[in-house]
């Protein structure tokens, strides 16, 4: 067993109820709580969608909607014009092109408003269970450090971990490398002292 294997082993062991920490009951309001979630904690896009959700938790009902006023309930979140302008778009594409329903692949749904490869992929392993490694910050900064990828964009970081991690696993291995990242692997400060993983570790080893 490669210390990359060892890596994933023991991540498995140490998350095995790994699963998205953003609360939704549909593609749709997954969709939209990815959205809100950039540059922006899950907590706080929790919060905000309990909200939101309680009316407009349907592309039908969020286009009722205008801007500004989807602008007064996602404020807090950040960069809340942006988000407001792609949410309402990829809704009303979700209507007319989609007939109401959240497209179940990675190519369609990269099609609508706001949706890049890291949402379309968190959209598509999470609700319709397809293979894929979404790229955040907590992935992006903890497989680098793992040794797991080395490159210097999340799309490059992706297609690496592709090839160490198996498929089966994509999914499942993208939650690891999050929870690792908030419990463990901290961004100004990792707990190296703590982690289970220091021994096959290069970012430990070279400091």
């Amino acid at each position: 067993m490669n210390a990359n294997e060892k890596i994933l082993k023991e991540l498995a062991s140490l998350y095995p109820d790994a699963k998205p920490a953003l609360l939704y009951d549909s593609p749709y309001e997954l969709l939209v709580a990815v959205v809100l979630s950039a540059q922006c904690t899950d907590e706080r896009v929790n919060k905000v969608t309990r909200v939101l959700f309680q009316k407009y938790n349907t592309p039908q009902s969020m286009v009722t909607l205008s801007q500004e006023e989807l602008e007064k309930y996602i404020f807090s979140c950040g960069f809340y014009r942006n988000k407001a302008a792609h949410i309402l778009s990829a809704s009303r594409d979700i209507l007319d092109r989609f007939g109401g329903e959240v497209p179940a692949t990675l190519e369609e749904l990269k099609t609508l408003a706001g949706v890049g490869q890291k949402t379309a992929n968190v959209v598509y392993s999470v609700a319709f269970g397809g293979d894929a490694i979404a790229v955040d910050t907590h992935v992006f900064r903890v497989s680098k450090r793992l040794g797991l990828a080395s490159g210097k964009t999340p799309f490059r970081v992706e297609e690496e971990l592709k090839a160490v991690v198996p498929q089966r696993d994509w999914s499942q291995a993208h939650h690891w490398l999050i929870w690792h990242g908030r419990r463990v692997c901290h961004s100004q400060k990792p707990a190296c002292e703590i982690c289970t993983l220091s021994a096959f570790c290069p970012y430990f080893s070279n400091q």
